[in-house]
């Protein structure tokens, strides 16, 4: 195979190329409309191309090289300690690029991998994405994994997964399976994907859909919110409604509209919902605030309760010293000692220790020492303790009314 040469600083007019095309350093090459090499292109150092490109391979051996029209390569692009800019489109097998790579069109390859940073304008299409740097891309990602180990700012992407060392910035789209971010992600619309691990702070600015959701400090969410599992270490706000299977929040846990689990819910603070909470299981280190409350299963509170129209579980427990505010609705309702609250229902409902409610209706009810309530109602059994305080006197009923809730 034959191999032409451009001299080091010189600057040549070439057309069809028949083999190999060696570019010396500093040297420019005008093409005669497109250049065509059958073989490889070499550059040595830092070279300008002024037109479009159509090779066998290219290759790097060091500097900056620019390509001023498109670079098409059937197999390899590679830079060795070099970087690489391409003001049309880039397209090729593979393309490794040590130092930084930016391109202005359209960027359709394999694998992409960049030491130092990748900047583009178009759309980049490829299966596989790494860079040791910053990712930059305005048009369309689609690919299989895009991995970079300083940060992220894309477009829509449709990937299967992303995973970033420092900070991601998407616009949107999907990500079919797991995204992995070191520091914080923030997402500007729509989005959808599967699982969700960040190590700081995550921002949602549009509707969201997700699997399981694993954040280490806080997770805000402006508009709807599904998802499978939602685990954080710190605050979680959904300024929509919020839906999945389970919660567990070590902070607090605020929501705008309605929250609806079908499994549990565990928050190590506080929980506000702007609408109806509907859950499996609840266990509340602080304080519950809810219009209304309604779990499936076992539910029970540190601290305190206010819900508009009421709490309703299989089984409610209120810990020592807890307040409720509204009605306690339950086959078992239980305070420990020195709570209190409202309206109580419930099948079986018990008291501990100077512990007060307003009113209480059961079909059985025990009451420690000091229980403090102004009415109480049962079916079958009525079990005191020492020193019960009550205006009026416990009523024996044939039944239980209709329950609130």
């Amino acid at each position: 195979m034959t191999e032409t040469t451009v001299p080091r600083g010189g600057r040549t007019k070439l057309g069809p190329v028949n083999g190999d095309l060696t570019i010396g350093p500093r040297a420019t090459v005008d093409p005669d409309g497109k250049l065509v090499v059958t073989g490889r292109i070499t550059c040595r150092d830092s070279a300008e191309i002024t037109g479009p490109v159509d090779a066998g391979s290219f290759e790097v051996d060091a500097g900056d090289v620019v390509v001023r029209g498109d670079l098409t390569v059937r197999e390899d692009v590679r830079a060795r300690d070099a970087s690489l800019r391409v003001e049309g489109a880039l397209a090729g097998r593979r393309v490794d690029v040590d130092r930084g790579l930016s391109v202005r069109g359209p960027v359709k390859a394999d694998e992409i991998e960049v030491g130092g940073w990748l900047q583009g304008q178009g759309p980049l299409t490829a299966t596989r994405v790494s860079v040791g740097g910053k990712l930059e891309l305005s048009g369309l990602l689609t690919a299989g994994s895009v991995e970079a180990g300083g940060s992220v700012e894309v477009a829509e992407v449709a990937i299967d997964s992303l995973e970033v060392g420092g900070t991601a910035r998407v616009k949107g789209g999907a990500v079919h399976r797991s995204i992995e971010v070191g520091g914080r992600i923030s997402v500007e619309g729509p989005f959808t994907f599967d699982g969700l691990e960040v190590g700081g702070s995550v921002e949602l600015h549009g509707s969201s859909r997700g699997g399981e959701i694993e954040v280490g400090g806080k997770l805000v969410a402006d508009g709807d919110l599904t998802f499978r599992t939602l685990e954080i270490g710190g605050i979680g706000e959904i300024r929509g409604t919020a839906t999945g299977d389970r919660v567990e929040i070590g902070g607090r846990f605020d929501v705008g509209s309605a929250l609806t689990l079908t499994g549990g819910l565990e928050v190590g603070g506080t929980v506000k919902v702007g609408g109806v909470l509907t859950s499996g299981d609840g266990e509340i280190g602080g304080r519950l605030e809810a219009q209304r409350a309604v779990f499936s299963g076992a539910v029970e509170i540190g601290g305190e309760i206010r819900t508009e129209a009421g709490l309703k579980g299989k089984r409610i427990r209120l810990r020592k010293r807890s307040r409720a505010y509204g009605p306690l609705v339950g086959e078992l309702v239980e305070l420990e000692e020195r709570s209190r609250a409202e309206d109580i229902y419930g099948r079986e409902v018990a008291l501990g220790r100077r512990t007060e409610a307003r009113r209480i209706v059961g079909a059985t009810v025990r009451l420690g020492d000091g229980v403090v309530a102004e009415q109480i109602e049962y079916v079958e059994a009525l079990d005191t303790a020492r020193d019960l305080r009550c205006p009026r006197s416990p009523v024996k009923i044939a039944s239980l009314p209709p329950f609130p809730l």
